[in-house]
């Protein structure tokens, strides 16, 4: 399959998925790799081809913007920024050589927090409350993570949040698309100030993944969850399970 024609597809599921349940990072990131993008470049594309997406969801969610228990809004948009900053930052120091044996273990965070991320924040606000002080502290690592990878940082944010606010956990919806859009936004600002980007394959997937996720928004409305949420799942376990393969196999065989 021709590289463009291989990242328009993965943009397009990746935007769908997005909309759907998340998870669009993982398809977006091997079709690249797949493409002949070097892992890091193909990081930092990645995360400029999904941006704007994000941003339509800003927009939507807009009327629900508010603080989070005692941290403002402001508060927790400067955190993510310095954080997201610093993550950008990290990923652009880090050695394409190194890169794929860290991948395969960001991915697999990202996995656990789709799939636990939502039922572990309840267990833990059953439990805990933790004041604002440490959730800023906590929100400008999940900014380096954003900046970094950004895999399931959302759902990240809101088990986190919900330590510190009782409300229901939906409400979070409005500040966590602005949030981690704020990573991602530093981050692509950080990448192309960088030339850090490979702009036909980004621009490709970037039309696409703005099209899936369209065309995601109006099947989510007819689609069972459970369906959509047990595919992404699976899909996100096993393009995890191929990353560790290719990473850490040949060293193990050598053994």
């Amino acid at each position: 399959m021709h590289p463009i024609l291989l990242v328009s597809c993965a943009g397009l599921l990746a935007g769908a998925m997005n909309a759907l349940a998340g998870g669009g990072t993982f398809v977006t990131l091997p079709a690249l790799i797949a493409a002949g993008v070097p892992p890091v470049q193909a990081n930092t594309s990645s995360t400029v081809a999904l941006f704007p997406g994000g941003l339509a969801s800003v927009w939507a969610y807009r009327d629900g913007l508010g603080p989070v228990g005692s941290a403002s809004m402001r508060s927790l948009a400067i955190a993510t920024l310095c954080g997201g900053f610093a993550g950008a930052i990290l990923l652009l120091r880090t050695s394409s050589a190194a890169f794929p044996f860290v991948l395969p273990w960001l991915l697999l965070i990202a996995t656990f927090a789709l799939a636990f991320g939502r039922r572990l924040g309840e267990a833990l606000r059953a439990r805990w409350r933790i004041g604002r002080n440490a959730v800023l502290a906590i929100q400008f690592a999940l900014g380096v993570y954003g900046g970094y990878f950004g895999g399931a940082v959302g759902i990240m944010m809101i088990a986190i949040w919900g330590l510190l606010d009782s409300r229901d956990l939906k409400s979070f919806n409005a500040p966590r698309t602005l949030l981690v859009s704020a990573a991602n936004a530093v981050a692509v600002l950080t990448f192309i100030v960088a030339h850090a980007v490979r702009w036909p394959e980004t621009l490709a997937m970037l039309v696409a993944a703005a099209i899936g996720g369209y065309g995601g928004a109006r099947i989510g409305r007819r689609a069972s969850p459970v369906i959509i949420r047990s595919g992404t799942l699976l899909a996100t376990f096993c393009i995890t399970l191929a990353f560790f393969v290719r990473a850490y196999a040949p060293t193990l065989l050598h053994h």
